[in-house]
């Protein structure tokens, strides 16, 4: 376990590249950066409409009211599952697994049949009438189960006549990866599961042997209420500026969410008196886990008009996460960010983020939203909303329950937060 203290986290910064924007011109703001992140970490799971998830957005709200925000909130229904049991048997071998939402449950005698392999195109060896189809995915790291590499080799299984699909999510942590999925119907036509890679090695062993194997999935589920909110300030301007966030995810997500949320509060507290000369709108989405559920509902009713607003910013996954050594077995934690982040603007900002962001791993080579966008920012581009830049990636620990406090690296959310602020500087400026 890594020591979380003050003193670990801001030494840290030292040996961090940090552009343009020193840490010394943002001292003031570094002890609340690091304090935001202690707090959204603390809320534990944040699954869309949990507990979590609902005591971090009330948290938020609450943050946006004390800078003087008016707040306007907007309900909608999420998809939900509580599993009383999951996991996958065969012989003595019995493994925990991930139902996939949405959640097709097997039923108390659970889905029984051959463990037959597939591989990460789709092929297979035997009869898949009737089996388990156990789909191992190439390595990667895998985020969603809606792209073609991870979708098309579970259609293709029960396309040939599976029962149930077990997919072996492998990455660089050996742990179960969490994918999104659909959030509005359920993506295949019988129950699916993800496992460990570090607890598969056993079944793949008996998908040569075709031993036959039980995957039981058995819990409540259906829809739940969770909220999206805006904080405004309308100062009767003609052009706003719109700051979003995501809140939610499967896990703890300290790093996938953490350093966005704390870059957003930063931004929030310092445009009340940075920014007189437009309204603001902070806009804070859940349901994301469920493909962005949220983000669409909040083009529907909180966010401003696209033709009355100047610069959209939005800060995704993997704003800042804390990069690590591959040692099998032994992941060792650096004080370096994890580069796998990136800064996706309007062409015409290019020039503009390479400046800013230099020094800042991942960041410093900025792309154009108009040939690499993805997640929430592509809601905002298909909404019309331009110029526009946003941030997306996916860390080491991504998607996995382990991303918890020591994927945190302070000194790197709070270079990027300042990096963000110069940006918004910079347009508004133009």
């Amino acid at each position: 376990m890594i020591d979380t203290s003050r003193r670990t986290f801001l030494g840290a910064g030292a040996l961090l590249p940090v552009g343009a924007a020193s840490l010394q011109a943002a001292a003031p703001s570094s002890d609340r950066i690091e304090a935001d992140l202690v707090r959204y970490v603390g809320f534990g799971e944040k699954r869309a409409g949990g507990a979590g998830d609902t005591a971090c957005g009330e948290w938020l709200a609450g943050e946006l009211e004390q800078a003087g925000y008016v707040l306007e909130r907007q309900t909608f229904q999420t998809p939900f599952f509580e599993a009383s049991r999951a996991e996958l048997v065969s012989g003595d071998a019995r493994a925990p697994v991930l139902p996939q939402p949405i959640v097709i449950p097997t039923g108390p005698d659970g889905a029984v049949g051959p463990l037959v392999r597939v591989d990460g195109q789709g092929r297979f060896k035997g009869a898949m009438a009737g089996a388990i189809a156990l789909i191992d995915l190439p390595h990667g790291r895998w985020s969603s189960a809606l792209p073609r590499p991870v979708r098309g080799p579970i259609e293709a299984a029960f396309a040939a006549g599976a029962k149930a699909a077990v997919v072996i999510t492998n990455g660089p942590t050996g742990k179960v990866i969490a994918l999104n999925a659909d959030g509005r119907r359920p993506m295949f036509p019988g129950p699916v599961a993800l496992i460990a890679p570090e607890h598969a090695s056993a079944f793949l062993g008996m998908a040569i042997e075709g031993r036959d194997a039980r995957l039981s999935i058995e819990g409540q589920g259906g829809t739940r209420p969770a909220f999206n909110f805006v904080g405004r300030l309308d100062r009767g301007k003609d052009r706003w500026l719109a700051i979003s966030t995501p809140r939610s995810g499967w896990f703890t997500c300290a790093a996938e969410r953490g350093p966005g949320v704390a870059a957003w509060l930063h931004l929030a507290r310092w445009a009340t008196t940075a920014l007189r000369d437009y309204n603001l709108a902070f806009i804070c989405n859940t349901g994301h886990e469920y493909e962005y559920l949220g983000a669409a509902e909040a083009m529907k009713q909180i966010a401003p008009p696209p033709e009355a607003t100047r610069f959209w910013l939005h800060l995704g996954a993997n704003v800042a996460a804390r990069d690590w050594h591959d040692i099998p077995g032994h992941p060792s934690p650096l004080p370096s960010v994890d580069s796998q982040r990136f800064l996706s603007v309007s062409p015409g900002l290019l020039p503009l983020a390479r400046s800013i962001f230099a020094g800042q791993a991942g960041y410093e080579a900025p792309v154009s939203s108009a040939v690499l966008a993805a997640g929430e920012l592509e809601e905002v581009i298909k909404a019309g909303y331009a110029p526009a830049a946003g941030v997306f990636g996916i860390h080491r620990y991504h998607h996995v329950a382990e991303d918890d406090e020591r994927c945190l690296n302070p000194p790197a959310t709070l270079a990027a937060a300042e990096g963000f602020r110069r940006l918004l500087e910079a347009v508004v400026a133009s």
